[in-house]
């Protein structure tokens, strides 16, 4: 009898009415069956959320998307008239460029500053009281960072521009001009969830064995070619991970926006971000059908970009051996 032969006579149950484990013992048939009603019992809080709170508001949505809907009148399927009013909206088009905006910015500073921080943290410390105070930031609303950065920010009487004016410089309409309203919203929210980042980076450094590192001081490496040849490629999956969640989260930025800048949409839309201009449409002119042709051109945006950064960054794959 062959090895293979003698392990599936052990595994084979002795009657129809048991089954055989994985050390040749048994058990009741019945088991299975309480162990997938157990499973059902743990998962069905999360699949009810999943189904109540996302996969049927995605659902109306996108139907809505294809009517026209106010709240008072029953919805009218006008097929895609929703979408090619989009396509000819020069509003929703100048939204989506002040997002991408936002979000190039608020990537670009924050990947940076919270890397910087994540490999300051395993160099120069093992405090954890230090590490936690990089959090800090994140523990404060949006809405909150948002009214406190509107009075720091104030031309007038915000500590900001005083200081400004005390170094010399003219003082800045931070967020009340074209120019600087942007970048001020994606620094005010870089201020808030770099700390946040930076952890998530730091727990990825603490995953790469030191032994990596032992073997490049005795090979003579410094600190920089260290970084750049060692951590930097070894943090690649986590760090594809981080700027997919940052890149879905800048896309949705609302309240700081709503909060902060002046008006719906602040100086002559140059802070309308789509998801305000979404918000503006649906719950301030009534235009259900059409903010939900907008949030469905969003999802498939999002979308796109996610899967494209997915296979990019090839955020599934680590080259640790």
């Amino acid at each position: 009898m062959t090895v293979a032969s003698t392990v599936m006579t052990k595994r084979k149950p002795a009657d129809g009415s048991k089954h055989a484990d994985a050390d040749g013992g048994s058990k009741p048939a019945g088991a299975d069956r309480g162990d997938g009603l157990l499973a059902a019992l743990f998962i069905a809080p999360a699949m009810f959320g999943f189904v109540v709170f996302l996969a049927w508001p995605t659902l109306r949505g996108i139907y809505l998307s294809f009517t026209r809907y106010n709240l008072l009148t029953p919805a009218e399927w006008v097929g895609l008239d929703n979408y090619r009013r989009m396509v000819n909206d020069p509003i929703f088009w100048s939204s989506l460029r002040v997002t991408v905006e936002y979000v190039f910015i608020n990537i670009g500073v924050q990947t940076v500053a919270a890397l910087c921080i994540a490999v300051l943290m395993q160099r120069l410390t093992k405090s954890s009281f230090l590490r936690g105070i990089v959090l800090t930031p994140y523990l404060v609303s949006n809405v909150v960072a948002g009214v406190v950065w509107l009075w720091i920010l104030d031309t007038q009487l915000g500590i900001g521009n005083q200081i400004l004016g005390a170094l010399g410089f003219d003082h800045v309409a931070f967020l009340a001009s074209n120019e600087w309203v942007i970048p001020s919203i994606a620094l005010i929210n870089v201020w808030r969830h770099v700390g946040y980042t930076a952890l998530l980076l730091f727990a990825g450094l603490q995953a790469i064995p030191g032994d990596v590192y032992e073997a490049a001081r005795v090979d003579g490496s410094g600190e920089l070619r260290t970084f750049w040849k060692i951590s930097l490629p070894l943090l690649r999956p986590v760090l594809a991970v981080v700027m997919i969640m940052t890149v879905i989260g800048s896309f949705q930025v609302f309240d700081t926006v709503a909060v902060a800048t002046p008006g719906p949409g602040g100086p002559a839309n140059a802070s309308n971000v789509l998801q305000l201009y979404i918000y503006s449409s649906a719950f301030g002119r009534f235009q259900f059908g059409y903010a939900s042709a907008m949030s469905v051109a969003l999802l498939a945006v999002l979308s796109v970009i996610t899967i494209v950064q997915y296979r990019l960054t090839r955020a599934g794959e680590s080259d640790l051996g």
